[in-house]
């Protein structure tokens, strides 16, 4: 599912302060689970604390601008022992670089599914337990940032630079503790629909192949129900499909390092 069309900077936000999110929430209530939040209360709103961060630089990405054939995608929920070997065996033999956005304690259960295998992936943070952080107040959010940043270095070596909240659920807070964790937060331009093409999985290879565009970010999980297998039993499908179509495959950050650059007519 495509998100509205690409207007003004589409794809990196800059959040110049915490209210600014609380004011966002306050227009779309949502994606914060009430009816009426506010800049001076409700959950998780920017202006509680407006000291928590002075020289706040995190953004919000979820598509980058340009015209290179470039697109990354990104897998969530994991590791789990189910598919996350599924789709590294596939992102390995196709050669493609991912983005895994890890719930922290399903790294301390199965640190041995991952442990050596990230080598040409990156790895985010997506929560220790996946609540709803924009119900959750700054220090339940930085807490769930921080002890997952801690089992994913453990376990990978890397601290995690990216967060993807999870349900891509934005709240006050969670800018708030982004940034002051030094995190830039990634959403995702473009999904698997697996309930749609729940019984047609060629429908979703040609949902992928046909209708993915330079610069987007797509949604996949390597956890969950069932359905999730239309998708990733064709992942290497459609890696092929969007090869054909020329496009080269990128990690996020990869990705957010060519923003606003062109090809070359050189």
């Amino acid at each position: 599912m495509r998100l509205g069309r690409r207007a003004f900077v589409r794809g990196s936000l800059l959040v110049a302060s915490g209210a600014l999110m609380g004011a966002a929430a306050s227009r779309i209530p949502h994606l914060v689970g009430v009816d009426t939040p506010a800049l001076g209360g409700g959950y998780a709103a920017a202006a509680d604390v407006p000291d928590a961060v002075h020289n706040p630089s995190t953004t919000v990405t979820y598509y980058v601008q340009t015209d290179q054939p470039v697109v990354a995608f990104t897998f969530d929920d994991g590791p789990g022992p189910k598919w996350t070997p599924m789709v590294l065996d596939t992102l390995e033999r196709s050669q493609v670089p991912a983005t895994f956005f890890m719930v922290g304690r399903n790294v301390a259960k199965h640190r041995a599914l991952v442990r050596d295998r990230l080598a040409r992936h990156e790895v985010g943070n997506h929560s220790w337990s996946h609540p709803d952080f924009a119900t959750l107040d700054l220090p339940h959010v930085r807490d769930e940032l921080q002890r997952a940043d801690d089992i994913i270095e453990l376990t990978t070596g890397r601290r995690p630079t990216l967060l993807r909240p999870p349900f891509g659920h934005l709240g006050g807070s969670t800018v708030l503790a982004a940034d002051s964790l030094g995190h830039k937060l990634v959403l995702w331009s473009f999904q698997m629909n697996e309930r749609r093409y729940g019984h047609d999985p060629e429908g979703q290879v040609r949902d992928i192949v046909e209708n993915v565009r330079p610069g987007d970010i797509v949604l996949a999980h390597d956890v969950g129900p069932n359905r999730r297998l239309v998708a990733l039993r064709r992942l290497g499908e459609m890696f092929d499909g969007l090869r054909a179509r020329g496009f080269r495959f990128v990690t996020v950050s990869e990705l957010m390092a060519m923003s606003g650059r062109t090809v070359s007519s050189a």
